[in-house]
């Protein structure tokens, strides 16, 4: 199913049928064909990284030994695994189970001083800055190049108006940050914050805030992906702390405490997009386990708009199967609910008998990529008709031609693209291993559709 180009080979190509290698053995160029006929598989996507690391976080934080199963063994979730256990944490990963047991500390933090570093992961950089609050010392938290162009400024905003010392080492609210944390001495209360970049600023005052003395009274403006929000709420809800929320007011009660618990975390929304995408852009069914109707993911909602664009999804008790007749219509929508969708959805456009128009997310501009520019660049490099605006993309029917895809070092890009190269074959996606951030096993999981 796929080929394979070597930086270096001087044109050695060779074709690599069903591919099954880890990210060690993956070259830095791969080349995937078109699959012939119509699919019939079921494909069982890793668990996710957003759960994953609000559960390590809440279980470290929880009175007791909570064990967590199904969950992301990637990059994003080890860098987590390591700053904990750079904090003195007790956790304990069983790769081949998938599952990791986390002795709590009802809040507290052992270590009093640290300098972490947590790659691209932004949960990681996010939450562990709410974290850090219930510790005591001085804290240093840095990432790769890339997480120092993303902006943290309105987290440090509210974490300073709560009387927090945090900065931003190079003053200009991105990381690295500094942090000295003053311990059970700090209270909390009442703050505002500006998630109009990132909902993970608002996740990462909230996870920690029941531990707070006074909690916390949280006032969010402008918040993007307000699904991810809810998702931290009901998480903390599961593991026993009390919210509430109306409108745009969160409140946190203090002086509570996090139960530890045996918790199992869904499979991954995120990565299940890209098979469903599959099936109704190639046609034929995939069948994806394990996502259940009471999910606490918002990027679910992604189902909905296959269906608005021709696919047929049937919700089952123990999944999802998605089926498609290989046709495709466009959609007018606002993404802002599920910005990790957006390149899934560009991806595919161009397929579509009719223009899609994807609409404010301008905020996406700062993830991983400037993923409105760079899902631009690449479609255009495959001849797509495609109008880049300031909060999004408009895509219209096009006949498309092999290329060779740029990733941007974006996991996101990288895997959106080969589920296009399903249908055209014959592109080919650049840095294949980044993908490992968040589903290092994508490539031989999509060459099982084959």
């Amino acid at each position: 199913m796929y080929g394979v180009s070597r930086a270096g080979d001087a044109g050695i190509f060779m074709y690599i049928h069903g591919y099954t290698g880890g990210m060690k053995d993956q070259p830095k160029e791969l080349e995937l064909a078109a699959v012939t006929h119509p699919l019939d598989a079921a494909v069982k996507v890793p668990g996710s990284k957003s759960i994953t690391n609000r559960a390590l976080l809440i279980a470290a934080m929880a009175t007791g030994r909570s064990t967590l199963e199904g969950v992301l063994i990637a990059d994003d979730t080890r860098y987590m695994l390591a700053a904990l256990r750079a904090l003195g944490l007790r956790v304990e990963l069983d790769e081949v189970k998938a599952a990791v047991v986390v002795e709590g500390q009802d809040g507290a933090v052992p270590a009093r001083a640290a300098d972490l570093f947590v790659g691209g992961a932004g949960t990681a950089m996010r939450f562990l800055t709410g974290f850090l609050t219930l510790a005591r010392g001085r804290f240093r938290i840095d990432g790769d190049e890339r997480m120092r162009q993303r902006p943290i400024g309105p987290m440090i905003e509210a974490l300073t108006s709560l009387g927090v010392d945090v900065v931003s080492e190079r003053g200009n609210g991105c990381p690295p940050l500094i942090i000295e944390a003053v311990g059970r001495d700090f209270r909390g209360g009442k703050c505002q914050l500006d998630a109009s970049q990132s909902s993970q600023f608002a996740s990462g005052l909230l996870l920690p805030a029941p531990l707070w003395s006074d909690g916390l009274e949280l006032t969010v403006i402008g918040a993007v992906a307000r699904p991810f929000i809810d998702m931290t709420l009901k998480l903390m809800q599961r593991w026993g702390a009390r919210v509430d929320s109306a409108g745009g007011v969160i409140r946190v009660p203090g002086q509570q405490r996090y139960m530890a618990m045996n918790f199992t975390v869904e499979p991954d929304a995120s990565s299940l997009s890209y098979f469903a995408a599959a099936a109704a852009l190639c046609g034929g069914r995939v069948r994806l386990p394990g996502v259940t109707a009471d999910s606490v993911q918002g990027d679910l909602e992604f189902l909905g708009v296959l269906e608005m664009m021709g696919a047929e999804v049937r919700r089952e008790n123990d999944g999802v199967e998605v089926t498609g007749r290989g046709r495709l219509a466009g959609v007018e929508i606002d993404m802002s609910a599920m910005p990790d969708m957006v390149p899934t959805l560009a991806a595919i456009a161009p397929f579509a008998s009719s223009p899609t128009a994807i609409r404010n997310v301008a905020f996406i501009r700062h993830h991983e990529s400037d993923r409105l520019k760079a899902l631009a660049t690449e479609l255009k490099r495959l001849g797509a008709d495609v109008t880049e605006n300031d909060d999004g993309l408009f895509i219209r029917p096009s006949q498309l031609r092999p290329a060779t895809v740029e990733t941007y070092n974006d996991h996101r890009i990288a895997m959106s693209f080969a589920v296009a190269a399903l249908k055209l074959g014959g592109i080919r996606i650049k840095n294949p291993s980044c993908v490992a951030k968040t589903y290092p096993g994508f490539f031989a999981d999509l060459a099982s559709l084959a």
